[in-house]
């Protein structure tokens, strides 16, 4: 059967024309709600690829992320890269070197870097705070992005970055720019499905926009399920449960002759 989910040719076809929504999904049942809401990207842990993933969301265009720090060598990017591809990824997201991104690109396998606010690197710009807001730094991250280029990644997603710096970046370069709190001037905006669904707890990022309450209804589960289990606790003390519906029953000649066996 022939997949409808696009390619890298068709992401970067798409650049400068309109902008693309792209999640962080983290289950199946999050995976197929992206597919069906019509959400063309997803940033996934590589775990979660498979067949069943792309039986739940076939059209995506999945991205998972080789985490930095799981891995150190070339060799253990490449090899855990090619297992995410064919394991359903469309590419892989990587912020590591230069040198390991461009190694990736000479086996084929598409790229997508990071820079801006950084996570895994944040203390090399101050911590988790907002980065490129002096010219010094908005041209230290336009640098990285040239970097990318000539490493061969096709896309880099920019967090945490004044709108006007991330808009002229993406109109400058080649790369597909992909925004997490870096303003519309990108070609994707990128947001947590937690945040999205309001399940975080704790501090909720500048750029975070919650859609619905779940961790309103998961309160309201955790009481349903716990009223439930004291219930089946308050059956079994009372002999309420199992009742003779819930028993298999057994032919009284059979219950003669086996309780003759029993007693000799």
């Amino acid at each position: 059967m022939k997949s409808n989910r696009p390619t890298v040719a068709d992401i970067l076809a798409l650049k400068g024309k309109r902008q693309l929504s792209m999640l962080r999904v983290v289950t199946l049942e999050e995976a197929e709600a992206a597919d069906k809401a019509g959400i063309e990207m997803v940033s996934v842990p590589p775990a979660l690829l498979g067949p069943e993933f792309r039986d739940a969301a076939p059209t995506v265009f999945a991205v998972p992320g080789l985490e930095y720090g799981d891995f150190v060598t070339s060799e253990e990017y490449l090899r855990a890269a090619f297992l995410a591809m064919r394991a359903g990824g469309d590419a892989v997201y990587c912020a590591a070197s230069l040198g390991i991104i461009r190694r990736l690109r000479d086996e084929g396998i598409p790229v997508c870097g990071h820079v801006g606010l950084i996570p895994s690197k944040a203390t090399w710009t101050g911590g988790f705070k907002a980065v490129g807001k002096t010219a010094e730094s908005a041209i230290s991250i336009w640098h990285a992005v040239k970097a990318l280029e000539g490493a061969g990644a096709f896309a880099a997603e920019i967090e945490v970055v004044p709108a006007e710096v991330a808009a002229l970046i993406s109109s400058n370069t080649s790369l597909f720019m992909i925004s997490m709190g870096a303003g519309a001037g990108c070609d994707a905006q990128y947001l947590f499905a937690e945040d999205v669904l309001g399940q975080t707890q704790g501090h909720l990022p500048r750029h975070a926009k919650t859609y619905r309450n779940f961790a309103v209804e998961y309160d309201r589960l955790q009481q349903e399920r716990i009223s439930a289990f004291k219930e089946f606790r308050q059956d079994v003390e009372s002999g309420a449960y199992p009742a003779d519906r819930h028993n298999v029953g057994m032919p009284a000649d059979e219950l003669a002759r086996f309780t003759t066996m029993i007693n000799g």
